[in-house]
């Protein structure tokens, strides 16, 4: 027998669909508030969850999450009065099942009901999934295992993938976990930069060339396309790549052949694409300097790497498998990690993410020596101040937020949003930043463990001076 969950303050509408899921053979519990809500799917499995979004003690959107990453995984349907096609966007995006509107008939909820209660069937029914092989991603938090779960997905096909994300998330190790996880294990994983190569050096890199094919071409080489062939080529950094590679690799893609340069024959290669990208794909298509045909042939699946500061405890697991690793590396005696170095280590913002922290642990270990216990003393001296810096940016961020409060309700207009009030904090780092760092490129690099790349990114998206203007 499958368990719903209706969470509803109106007692009719609970009562309807007591009535409804009874003649559907269900067990129903029913809850008239998010206290309610969240005290019974911590007692009790259920299948499906029927969820009001306008509650007395606040959103149903607000538990949504949390109900999503229950042990059960249920299969959860909106069905509100209020809602709009925002709310459906963000249902959707947190996986729910069905969004039915007020008023409602009753086909209108039936049919969905009906649908997940037989998608759960077979679903409970099928063969245990392979547990899978994570390829070195560490971390237990929501956001991550979402991710997880759309690995799993997009190794059970060749479609091609695009997995997107702040700078140092990970995109490379996901991009294996992906490889690795699929029919095409055994096989060549070749990853190459598209941001590093020049657009004469990486069509050779990718197509191969013959000999004499163009100056310094003293041998005839296979590209990557062909030392992937029965594998899986990643290409990062993708939203770097010319319009005209992205032009040939859709042939190749299409054709599944490939010709070296200079060369008249066509190589038969078999490959699985996945691409990488911190970039808006869907912007340059509309600035045109990313074709939009190739980025419908990329994008069949998305995958987003939430940032380190949006994984929550996930930190800590990963300071503390890191710190064994790098000991075990360097030969050195097991460190044990004071609670203010985590604190210290939570405080910051991480904008270089994963890559960033993995620097600071690197230097850590060696600050600290012989000493037994990693304390916030053996972090670089910026580090330390997070927390002060943290109550700086804090103030500012309050003042930048009031400011544009004020602004908005002067002007009648929305109220700033979340992202709004980011982007200002993000614009203040950098401009700190550029003149902490003198405006020296490699300082400014080291102190935020930001890459040059994504740094110039920044400053352009900001229109912020370039280096060299902060004296």
């Amino acid at each position: 027998m499958f368990r719903v969950l209706i969470i509803d303050d109106d007692q009719n509408i609970r009562l309807f669909f007591e009535t409804l899921l009874a003649k559907m053979g269900c067990e129903t519990f029913t809850a008239k508030s998010v206290k309610e809500a969240k005290a019974l799917s911590s007692q009790k499995d259920f299948d499906i969850i029927l969820l009001d979004l306008e509650l007395p003690d606040g959103n149903g959107l607000d538990i949504m999450p949390d109900l999503v990453a229950l042990p059960s995984a249920p299969e959860i349907i909106i069905i509100t009065g209020t809602g709009d096609a925002r709310g459906a966007e963000i249902a959707f995006k947190n996986g729910a099942w069905d969004f039915v509107q007020k008023p409602f008939r009753l086909d209108d909820v039936s049919l969905p009901i009906q649908r997940a209660l037989h998608y759960r069937k077979e679903k409970l029914s099928s063969p245990e999934l392979v547990i899978l092989k994570r390829s070195k991603i560490i971390g237990e938090s929501p956001a991550l295992k979402r991710c997880l779960d759309e690995v799993g997905k997009a190794a059970s096909t060749d479609a091609g993938v695009l997995v997107t994300g702040e700078t140092g998330t990970g995109k490379e190790l996901f991009s294996k976990a992906i490889h690795e996880n699929s029919k095409r294990a055994s096989k060549p994983f070749v990853a190459v930069d598209c941001a590093s190569l020049t657009e004469s050096l990486i069509e050779s890199t990718l197509f191969g060339h013959e000999k004499g094919a163009f100056t310094g071409a003293v041998y005839k080489q296979d590209g990557l396309i062909v030392q992937a062939d029965g594998g899986t080529l990643m290409l990062d950094e993708v939203g770097d790549l010319p319009l005209s590679i992205q032009k040939a690799l859709l042939r190749t893609l299409q054709e599944r052949s490939v010709r070296r340069l200079g060369g008249k024959k066509e190589i038969k290669v078999d490959i699985r694409l996945i691409s990488a990208t911190n970039l808006n794909l869907d912007q340059l298509v509309k600035e045109n300097l990313f074709r939009e045909d190739f980025l419908y042939r990329i994008r069949a699946m998305e995958i987003h790497l939430p940032a380190l500061r949006d994984r929550g405890n996930d930190i800590e697991e990963i300071v503390l498998k890191k710190v064994h690793e790098l000991s075990n590396r360097y030969n050195l005696e097991p460190k044990a990690i004071s609670k203010t170095l985590f604190e210290t280590l939570m405080s910051n913002p991480w904008p270089g993410n994963i890559r960033e922290l993995l620097n600071v642990l690197e230097y850590t270990l060696a600050s600290a020596g012989s000493d037994p216990t990693l304390v916030p003393k053996h972090l670089p001296p910026n580090y330390r101040l997070s927390t002060l810096t943290f109550e700086s940016f804090s103030a500012v961020q309050q003042q930048d937020t009031q400011a544009m409060a004020n602004d908005a309700l002067d002007s009648d207009t929305d109220f700033p949003s979340l992202n709004a009030c980011r982007e200002q904090l993000e614009k203040n780092y950098l401009t700190r930043l550029m003149k902490k760092a003198g405006g020296d490129r490699k300082t400014a690099c080291r102190l935020s463990g930001v890459s040059q790349a994504r740094l110039y990114a920044l400053l352009n998206k900001y229109n912020l001076p370039g280096f060299g203007s902060y004296q």
